[in-house]
């Protein structure tokens, strides 16, 4: 979940509806959406059903706290290709109870969770407070680990402290990911000596985003996920509208774009689907 306010715009646009629509099988995984968020409530279905038009072949949806953990896990089990992670957001930490982490455990027993996340620091907001926010991201890192599952990673005006933490605590054992990466090339490079793959969202699209659009150039294709983070980051060209799954082509797009005829938009969605399939264990 990353909250932003801007309206900024792509160099380009893809179609005249904007979403590219795929012409070949499904095969764009979105892998950080919140389609448990209540603006989803009047057209959930059509908006999975849109996206699956639009080419995504599985979505992962993610917990921020335990009610949205058990919400993620309830969309999974209703459908076969939308998986789940759970745990709690920087933002609620300080809301974490006795016996949250005994019932993280119960759900992880669930075969469609697929990650433990998002979690990590927002020194942004602090909503929860800096220290609470270290002990506890400390704390489901070491539940991960037991757990055997892939960490989601929030970040934000956190680097330093984000990677220490993670070298610490042994996160590479399970590996994960720096999802809606928008952080420096020295954050990108620290990320990937951990093991770690960087997602990029439709931040990617922004007309401002020149060195964010670098760092995807130069990051290794087999260390690429895209995702949305739905109903947040709208990519160009629907800025102002609630985002959906349908718009990862966007980031596809844009990724394809960035790397020249050298790289079709087939192409990325292959690898970064590859990818995801290869981290969160997706069959």
């Amino acid at each position: 979940m990353y909250l932003d306010n801007t309206q900024h715009l792509m160099p380009f646009d893809t179609s005249s509806t904007g979403i590219a629509h795929a012409t070949m099988p499904p095969m764009l995984i979105d892998t950080h959406t919140h389609l448990d968020d209540v603006r989803y409530n009047d057209d959930r279905e059509a908006t999975i059903a849109r996206a699956r038009e639009a080419g995504v072949e599985a979505f992962v949806t993610i917990g921020c706290d335990l009610a949205t953990s058990h919400a993620a896990v309830q969309l999974a089990d209703q459908h076969p290709f939308i998986y789940a992670s759970i745990g709690v957001h920087p933002h609620e930490v300080k809301h974490i109870c006795d016996g949250w982490y005994d019932e993280f455990r119960r759900l992880a027993l669930n075969k469609k969770i697929v990650a433990y996340g998002e979690i990590g620091l927002d020194y942004h907001y602090n909503h929860s407070s800096p220290k609470e926010q270290r002990e506890r991201f400390r704390e489901q890192i070491q539940l991960a680990l037991e757990l055997k599952l892939p960490v989601i990673i929030h970040t934000r005006e956190a680097p330093e402290d984000t990677i220490a933490i993670l070298r610490e605590e042994k996160a590479s054992e399970v590996g994960g990911v720096f999802h809606c990466f928008s952080g420096d090339a020295w954050l990108a490079k620290d990320a990937l000596d951990l093991g770690f793959y960087l997602s990029f969202s439709g931040i990617l699209t922004f007309r401002n985003a020149t060195m964010l659009r670098d760092i995807a150039k130069n990051t290794p294709l087999d260390r690429v996920l895209i995702e949305t983070d739905c109903p947040y980051l709208t990519p160009v060209p629907h800025r102002g509208k609630r985002n959906e799954p349908a718009y990862v082509s966007q980031v596809a797009q844009q990724l394809a774009s960035i790397h020249g005829p050298a790289l079709s938009f087939e192409q990325i969605g292959r690898q970064t689907s590859d990818n995801a399939k290869r981290l969160f264990k997706i069959v």
